[in-house]
C-alpha cells in the first residue's frame, strides 16, 4: 500500500504544474518558492541585494500614477485637489551636512548605506511616495534638522 501512495504522489507531481493566482509554476519554480518560504527575512534581504547587484536592477515597486476619472466631473477633481491624502517627499537640496542627511535617510527608509548615499548625492530625488500627511511632515522635519531642503508634492 505504501508503494501505491508513492506512485500516486509521483503521478500528481509530474502530471501538471501547480497553479496559484493564475500563474503556472513548473517543478523548478516550485522548488525555488519552497526554498524562499524557508528563508528568514534577513536572508531574503541579503538575497534581494545580491540579485540587484548581479543583474543591475532595483527591487523598488513601480510608481503608479492615479488620475481623476472623467466621469467625476470638475467638482470631483477640485475636491481631490483640496484634500490631498498622499504626498511625495522630495529631497531638493542636501545642504552642507551631507553625512547627517545620509543618516536621516537611512533612518527614514530601509535603504543601506550605499543606496542612501547615492540618493543624497543625486538630489533632487524622491525619498518616499504615497506618504500620509503626518508621515511626510515628520520626514520633512527630520531632514531639515539635518540641514537638507525638502519639498512635499
Amino acid at each position: 500500500m505504501t508503494e501505491e501512495k508513492k506512485v500516486e504522489e509521483t503521478k500528481t507531481e509530474t502530471a501538471a504544474p501547480e497553479k496559484k493566482n493564475n500563474v503556472e509554476l513548473s517543478k523548478n519554480m516550485k522548488s525555488v518558492v519552497d526554498t524562499l518560504e524557508k528563508m528568514t527575512v534577513l536572508e531574503l534581504a541579503d538575497l534581494v541585494k545580491a540579485l540587484e547587484d548581479k543583474f543591475g536592477v532595483s527591487a523598488q515597486a513601480p510608481i503608479a500614477v492615479a488620475g481623476v476619472g472623467v466621469a467625476g466631473g470638475a467638482g470631483a477633481g477640485q475636491a481631490a485637489a483640496e484634500e490631498k491624502t498622499s504626498f511625495t517627499v522630495v529631497l531638493a537640496n542636501v545642504g552642507s551636512n551631507k553625512i547627517q542627511v545620509i543618516k536621516e535617510i537611512r533612518a527614514i527608509t530601509t535603504l543601506g548605506l550605499k543606496e542612501a548615499k547615492d540618493l543624497v548625492e543625486a538630489a533632487p530625488k524622491t525619498v518616499k511616495e504615497g506618504a500620509t500627511k503626518e508621515e511626510a511632515d515628520k520626514m520633512k522635519v527630520q531632514l531639515e534638522k539635518a540641514g537638507a531642503k525638502v519639498e512635499l508634492k
